[in-house]
């Protein structure tokens, strides 16, 4: 693709924080005006500070500002904007939106509604790769109507299995089940969280894949037929169902080169089959023999995508923003090479024990450097007082990538950087420490030494099975209950902060936590 700076139309950038910097930052390069929004709680946010306009778009709740498409395209209407990127979250994939941009005149940047709607459903997505004989995990065909027929199946496939809801995402409205007994509980539970979060209570069945590795594969189409994929990410090193940890290439593929290349294919076939346009992501899980399964298409760019820009040289953003332009023309895949390994861990203000939500404001951020390092904020480094992590969103501070010629040297990279990196507690104007503030930097640092880390062994259970290495079993969270409970109701709903209450405090942490997910 040649690189041309050129005046291009404004693009709105209908998200916040480091990914409204980021978009912003690449459209400055190739000559795109840049429009940000805001909320109250961001009126002083770094990233209304970084784009070239701001438009002021309502509360702080989301639902009152980042989820109001019609406020949006009003700003959009006022500043001139021609284009509308969503980033990832809020709505980035709602196919409405997309029609509204459309009847407005503006150009989404991202994927047409139809084939939104196609694979940004799971259940159509899942139909969608049958009809193109993509392997996917057993379960139920759509949504089951209630507990009993969940039961059903997942007598048919056989325990353990996964409820999950039909819409939504981030680990939300999703139970493991190990036996009959627990079904009925933990459908209701998921159902109602589902409901608080995404609006829709249903849920499917899936088989739970023993030794399960998370591994997607990001993909590029040009709406007509075309596509082309980048590469894969392992995601495997969750917590709470929440990727903390991503990498490429993935480390369980590199023993199966044979499934790789068939994970390429079966991405490539359904991008090409239903015309799609733009940056996407086909997640799988991969078992220990190295066989396959389609869990979910996201039609968006995903938070991880620096990684696959680390490797393979690509400016995913800014072959996003020339394509919805008309400018860019699809390369070939013989042309796309990738190169050397990346990591990218997500640096979160939480517990480090429980891995719960902890805003709150920070002090000075003392941000690592060096070769090969990419750092992804919203929050200033250059000052004493680096932000407040808003209980209204997201509690992610920063995104810290690298690469190396090796996974190897990649894995040392971002442990060097991990032990340089200080996320300070505020201060008063005379110098005192004022509040408290709770990372998971010590954790992240902690997974940097951890054997299976190293070693790429890295399933889905990996933090359970490493629980004495990665977190500290002596330490106490029962002072922190309280405040865990009201931040969970605001975040995940007020069944899980029953079920945090009713447990013993004592005891395993990682425990704890297991039992918020519904687990034993």
């Amino acid at each position: 693709m040649k690189f041309e700076y050129k005046k291009r139309p404004p693009v709105l950038i209908a998200n916040r924080g480091e990914i409204a910097i980021r978009v912003a930052r690449t459209a400055k390069m190739l000559g795109f005006p840049t429009v940000a929004v805001y909320s109250d709680a961001d009126r002083f946010s770094e990233h209304v500070k970084f784009c070239d306009q701001a438009v002021h778009i309502g509360g702080s709740e989301p639902k009152l500002s980042y989820l109001l498409g019609e406020k949006i395209i009003e700003a959009a209407r006022r500043t001139g904007a021609r284009y509308i990127h969503p980033g990832y979250g809020f709505l980035s994939e709602r196919a409405h939106f997309v029609e509204a941009c459309e009847k407005a005149g503006l150009v989404f940047v991202g994927p047409s509604a139809d084939s939104m709607r196609v694979m940004g459903d799971k259940i159509e997505a899942r139909a969608t790769v049958d009809r193109l004989k993509m392997p996917r995990v057993p379960g139920s065909p759509g949504a089951v109507k209630d507990a009993k027929e969940a039961a059903e199946f997942a007598e048919r496939v056989k325990y353990p299995v996964l409820l999950k809801a039909t819409a939504g995402g981030g680990g939300k409205g999703m139970r493991r089940v190990d036996s009959a007994a627990e079904i009925a509980a933990a459908f209701e539970s998921a159902s109602r969280e589902a409901l608080t979060a995404f609006g829709d209570g249903a849920m499917y069945v899936e088989k739970y894949i023993l030794e399960p590795h998370h591994v997607e594969i990001q993909v590029f189409g040009d709406g007509k037929g075309g596509a082309v994929h980048l590469g894969e990410r392992e995601c495997s090193i969750q917590r709470r169902h929440q990727k903390v940890w991503e990498e490429s290439p993935a480390p369980i593929l590199e023993q199966y080169p044979e499934t790789r290349g068939k994970m390429f294919e079966a991405a490539i076939k359904v991008a090409s089959g239903i015309k799609y346009a733009g940056a996407g992501t086909f997640e799988f899980i991969v078992d220990g023999a190295g066989d396959f399964y389609f869990l979910e298409m996201n039609t968006r760019l995903q938070v991880e995508h620096p990684v696959t820009e680390w490797v393979t040289g690509v400016d995913l953003v800014a072959w996003q923003l020339l394509l919805a332009a008309g400018e860019l023309k699809l390369p070939s895949q013989d042309s796309i090479t990738r190169t050397g390994a990346s990591v990218e861990v997500r640096i979160y203000a939480e517990d480090p024990q429980t891995f719960l939500p902890a805003p709150g404001k920070m002090g000075r951020i003392v941000q690592p450097n060096g070769p090969f390092l990419r750092w992804d904020s919203s929050y200033e480094t250059a000052t004493t007082n680096a932000g407040e992590v808003s209980m209204f969103y997201d509690p992610m501070i920063a995104k810290l990538s690298v690469w190396g010629q090796s996974r190897d040297e990649a894995v040392a990279r971002m442990r060097v950087a991990l032990d340089e990196l200080s996320i300070e507690a505020p201060k008063s104007a005379s110098g005192d420490v004022k509040g408290s503030l709770k990372t998971n930097v010590v954790f992240l640092q902690r997974l940097t030494r951890t054997p299976d880390v190293l070693k790429g062994n890295t399933t889905t259970d990996l933090i359970p099975r490493n629980e004495a290495l990665v977190l500290d079993p002596a330490a106490d969270a029962s002072e922190e209950m309280a405040i865990a409970l009201s931040l969970l109701r605001l975040t995940e709903g007020a069944e899980d902060a029953t079920a945090l209450e009713g447990g013993a405090v004592r005891g395993s942490l990682w425990s704890q936590t297991a039992r918020l997910e519904g687990r034993k």
